[in-house]
């Protein structure tokens, strides 16, 4: 450890913290920042938001008892100055890596993190059952939720500050906003009103008076409203009251002192609590202030020179291939409208947006309510494209069956990050939209082996009356060359790609290539399925006939996936064959280098390759 980590490198964990003097925490904060971009810098990682929180987190440490205070963090890519300060420091350089640090909070990873987390607005909820569980075993120990003002647009999140102020428990619900547009969110007058109203003496007078003066309703009414412009001074807040919670804020979120101030105020506090810090994203380093978004997810950089653009020329992304596709089908049908759920730049719709801002819709983090937006543009003719991650969908399920599929409406699901997603790990990985979509009537599932043929096949799904999902990877494919008509592929049509003996492998999706390599060493057959449903039966039963054992390929779970299609396709054919179903396995699969982790499941060529030579070496006739 370097000399200007000097008294960071004295905490091991919070215990140490907390024996620091109060003046200290502002130089362990400085340093605490230095050491996470020097980290980040070093791994890759999120890194606007946790700089973002290090004032925050030293302050909750300082103050709580953790981990018997029970701290869950929203999302929780802000959580690596809390992972720095609870014990993990030194394996900061494993951050995001096989075998190392996840970039979220993971309860078998810390007794610190009291709550899992990746996706948004499950905070509140899950901080209201540890206050109310505690309640019930006569524990004494807080439950604090840290949600960010994006995660705040969840129905989830106020779904459960209904519950909670009504609930009688003690629970602190933190409000990180550090995009909220707030004039003036900081200054002398914030902070004097904050301390003032998170004080003993302010709740217990605010108690008595509601006692005393609910018998004149004028005095009442009187000081509701006295008490009310008090508070305006700071900032409106009738809507977090009305939930049942004690509204506290806005403070600054970077003034470590004030922050340690206001929480041991509140700490004494009963009741639903609500603090409002703000918070600045890429806070103490220029680049990131200046450009939290580039800075959200960057891979490694010099923190002295910041990101720089490459100057090689590098393969279009699934990403990129569909946000051209997008601006193309919009230039060409005015009645196409595109919906995302708060991922405009990880869905690649920045362009669109530019060129067609009145019909982009970005709905926040709302995915229920995105799905159900589109069904109601599509019952006006209008045509819905909704741009969604994998395992974001899941969280709109109900509305895609009720909303949707019931109803037979022409919306088009764009869906990204199909498959492993690498360092985001289990909680990102699109492991499971072929199982949960191909069991839904009315929808169809589209599944493009590279590049072109994804632009082909949303053009395909564009086309249709009916719902239909195009799922593809993270990053960039094979490197096939895109053409950029519009020109639509047949639906629901698999082809032949190579032509063999004794084996074929049918492959839904991206493991085409790898499958074809294979292929040229073991003289097999290779079928480009495209479609996990509806499945090309005809072509299917073809190939059955014609070969003496079948290998189903996807980057998907193999329970319920498109292997499971082709057994029952089989079945209903009344054919029996022997069939080996290679995909992901009935477990979750961690962070780490996506190469590395398929390899690991044996969906590389020389690991498809091993298990073919395993199951079926006599049946195989090399070329």
């Amino acid at each position: 450890m370097n000399l200007p980590y000097s008294l960071l490198q004295t905490i091991a964990s919070p215990d140490d913290l907390r024996r620091l003097a109060r003046p200290q925490l502002a130089q362990l904060a400085t340093e605490l920042r230095a050491y996470l971009l020097d980290s980040v810098a070093k791994t890759g990682g999120h890194l606007s938001s946790n700089l973002g929180t290090v004032e925050l987190t030293v302050a909750l440490h300082y103050v709580f008892n953790t981990p018997n205070d029970r701290v869950v963090w929203d999302v929780g890519h802000q959580t690596y100055p809390h992972k720095i300060l609870t014990g993990r420091r030194e394996r900061m350089a494993s951050l995001r890596q096989l075998g190392g640090l996840s970039g979220f909070p993971q309860r078998a990873e810390s007794e610190f993190d009291a709550f899992g987390t990746a996706h948004s607005s499950t905070s509140i909820s899950a901080a209201l059952g540890m206050a109310l569980a505690s309640r019930l075993k006569g524990e004494e120990r807080h439950a604090i939720a840290v949600i960010g003002d994006g995660a705040m647009t969840a129905g989830m999140a106020f779904e459960a500050m209904n519950n909670a102020g009504v609930s009688d428990c003690n629970l602190l619900v933190i409000l990180n906003d550090n995009d909220m547009s707030i004039s003036p969110p900081v200054g002398a007058l914030n902070r004097y009103l904050a301390k003032l109203l998170s004080g003993q003496f302010y709740a217990a007078a605010k108690n008595a008076g509601k006692t005393v003066l609910k018998g004149a309703p004028p005095l009442w009414e009187l000081a509701k409203r006295f008490e009310e412009s008090a508070k305006g001074m700071v900032k409106p807040i009738t809507l977090f009251e009305k939930f049942g919670f004690n509204y506290v804020g806005p403070i600054d979120g970077h003034d470590v002192d004030t922050l340690v101030s206001v929480l041991e105020n509140i700490k004494q506090l009963k009741g639903p609590q609500f603090l409002h810090v703000v918070t600045k994203k890429g806070q103490g380093y220029k680049l990131a202030e200046a450009d939290p978004i580039a800075y959200h997810g960057p891979g490694k950089f010099d923190p002295a020179v910041g990101l720089q653009k490459s100057g090689t020329a590098t393969k279009p992304t699934f990403t990129q291939v569909f946000g051209d596709w997008l601006c193309d089908m919009a230039a060409a049908d005015p009645k196409l409208v595109a919906i995302t759920p708060a991922m405009r730049e990880g869905s690649g719709m920045v362009a669109f947006h530019q060129r067609f801002p009145d019909r982009f819709f970005d709905v926040g983090i709302a995915e229920q309510h995105a799905v159900t937006f589109a069904a109601g543009l599509a019952c006006e003719g209008l045509k819905p494209v909704v741009a969604i991650y994998s395992t974001f969908l899941q969280r709109a399920y109900d509305q895609l069956i009720h909303d949707v599929a019931i109803q037979n409406l022409p919306v088009v699901f764009a869906l990204d990050r199909a498959g492993l997603v690498g360092a985001d790990g289990a909680t990102h990985a699109g492991a499971y939209d072929i199982p949960y979509l191909r069991c839904i009537p009315n929808l169809s599932v589209a599944c493009p082996a590279d590049e072109n043929e994804c632009r082909q096949l949303l053009s395909t799904a564009y086309a249709q009356s009916t719902p239909v999902a195009v799922r593809y990877p993270r990053g960039a494919g094979a490197g096939v060359p895109v053409d950029k008509s519009l020109d639509a592929l047949p639906f629901g049509k698999g082809e032949l790609r190579r032509q063999g003996r004794g084996v074929a492998i049918l492959v839904f999706g991206t493991l085409l290539y790898p499958a074809l390599q294979v292929a040229d060493k073991l003289g097999a057959s290779v079928v480009n399925m495209r479609w996990a449903k509806p499945l090309d039966v005809e072509l299917l039963l073809q190939v059955a006939s014609s070969h003496d054992a079948l290998v189903t390929l996807e980057e998907g779970a193999v329970m319920g996936g498109a292997g499971s299609a082709v057994l029952e396709a089989l079945a209903a054919a009344g054919l029996v064959k022997p069939l080996l179903q290679l995909g992901l396995p009935d477990k979750f699969i961690e962070h780490g280098d996506p190469a590395k982790l398929l390899a690991l499941q044996g969906l590389d060529a020389p690991g498809i390759e091993a298990k073919l030579r395993q199951r079926f070496a006599a049946m195989l006739v090399p070329a």
